[in-house]
C-alpha cells in the first residue's frame, strides 16, 4: 500500500500540553521547535516545487503532472502555514489587550 502525500504529511504533530505546574521554558522552546520545523518543511516543499519547475523548464523531464502537483503541495503548505501565523498573531493581540 502506498503512502499518501499532501502538505501536512511532513509536519510532526505539536506534543502534548504539560501540566500547569510544570510550564516553563521547556514547553516554550518545545513549541518554538515544532513551529521552526514546520516552517522548515514548508520551505522544503517550497524548494522541491522550484526544483520541478527548473525540470521542466529545462527540459530534463516531462512530467507535468508531477510538476503541478508539486506546485499545489507548496501553495496548500503555504497557505496553511500563514493561516497558523494569522491565528498566532490573533492570539498574542487578544493577549496583549488582557488587563492584568
Amino acid at each position: 500500500m502506498s503512502q499518501i502525500y499532501g502538505p501536512t504529511s511532513g509536519i510532526t504533530p505539536i506534543p502534548d500540553v504539560a501540566p500547569a505546574g510544570s510550564a516553563g521554558t521547556s514547553g516554550a522552546s518545545e513549541f518554538l521547535d515544532s513551529l521552526k520545523s514546520a516552517i522548515g518543511k514548508v520551505n522544503d516543499t517550497q524548494l522541491e516545487a522550484g526544483r520541478t519547475v527548473d525540470a521542466l523548464m529545462t527540459g530534463e523531464t516531462q512530467d507535468l503532472h508531477r510538476t503541478m502537483v508539486a506546485l499545489q503541495q507548496a501553495d496548500v503548505s503555504f497557505q496553511l502555514m500563514m493561516q497558523i501565523r494569522n491565528k498566532l498573531v490573533a492570539a498574542y493581540e487578544e493577549i496583549q489587550r488582557m488587563q492584568v
